[in-house]
């Protein structure tokens, strides 16, 4: 009965804040998402990760560790929905970067700090960094056909996480009035991140929800299994271990369905898998928090 408590008081405040979301577009009110999306990836997330980095207290043979698990899980989890999607005659531009980069921002995050506390949120924004750099290079050459380095310069938020390596990296501290302003900035991502994956859940349309729930639970197994065969490799402690389980096996994320619809791939597939993905990590989110804690 405990444990059921403990991870209620985990995961609920986190899918309580996307019904928020989810209620507002359904009352009709308004809720420009470009504009946020635009705020707090521009903004607010890149002061949180850079923030969160050169505050984190990890020991550097464990920032290393879980950084090489972090890429060895997602490498493992593509090779494995590549050769999925050959054998299921799907397009591989549509459905590859869905499946492989999940919600690690807007849900992983919040379920990292609620579920494992300061260390934990450190271990979740290693992992968050390493999928930004992935999803921004690989994840952007999937879904175009061809990716640009200067584009992934650009980005805030992969200019954050190097500069945010490189403070944790060195032992550097930024003075007192720009950390606390930085972290100010940075501590209205979460609530406004989650309460905006409500807002574009209520708004998508989708169809063919019957492949999209199957494929979702598919990617749960693959996900799960990959990030606890590659804490097991890389030798992680509890804690980071249970970390880049829940980001790994986090559900499909909402840019997936803005990329696609940047670049020409099949949207509503997409739509459809994080609609579907969403909708199940309700259950399986839960679950996995019972089982690692």
């Amino acid at each position: 009965m405990n444990m059921i408590l403990t991870v209620l008081n985990i995961s609920a405040p986190v899918f309580i804040l996307a019904a928020i979301g989810f209620t507002w577009v359904k009352l009709g009110f308004e809720y420009r998402v470009e504009f946020v999306t635009r705020l707090t990836m521009t903004l607010s997330v890149p002061c949180l990760i850079f923030v969160a980095l050169m505050k984190t207290d990890i020991d550097p043979e464990a920032l290393a560790a879980l950084s090489l698990a972090s890429v060895a899980a997602y490498l493992i989890v593509m090779a494995a929905f590549f050769a999925l999607i050959r054998i299921s005659k799907l397009e591989m531009r549509t459905y590859l970067n869905p499946l492989v980069f999940g919600n690690t921002g807007n849900l992983g995050l919040p379920l990292a700090l609620f579920a494992f506390g300061e260390v934990g949120f450190g271990y979740a924004v290693v992992v968050f960094a390493v999928m930004a750099i992935m999803s921004f290079t690989i994840g952007v050459w999937f879904v175009s056909g061809g990716g640009s380095l200067k584009r992934v310069v650009q980005e805030p938020l992969v200019g954050a996480t190097l500069l945010g390596a490189l403070f944790l990296w060195q032992g550097w501290q930024t003075p007192l009035v720009i950390t606390n302003t930085l972290e100010l900035i940075g501590q209205m991502a979460i609530p406004v991140m989650l309460i905006t994956l409500g807002v574009a859940v209520a708004r998508l349309e989708t169809k063919a929800m019957t492949q999209a729930v199957w494929l979702s639970a598919v990617k749960v197994v693959i996900c799960v299994a990959a990030a606890w065969g590659a804490s097991v490799w890389f030798g992680l402690d509890e804690i980071a271990a249970a970390v880049l389980i829940v980001q790994i096996a986090t559900p499909v994320a909402v840019t997936s369905y803005l990329l696609a619809e940047k670049y020409g791939a099949d949207a509503q597939p997409v739509a459809g898998l994080v609609v579907a993905s969403t909708l199940l990590s309700v259950i399986y989110l839960p679950l996995i928090l019972a089982f690692v804690i």
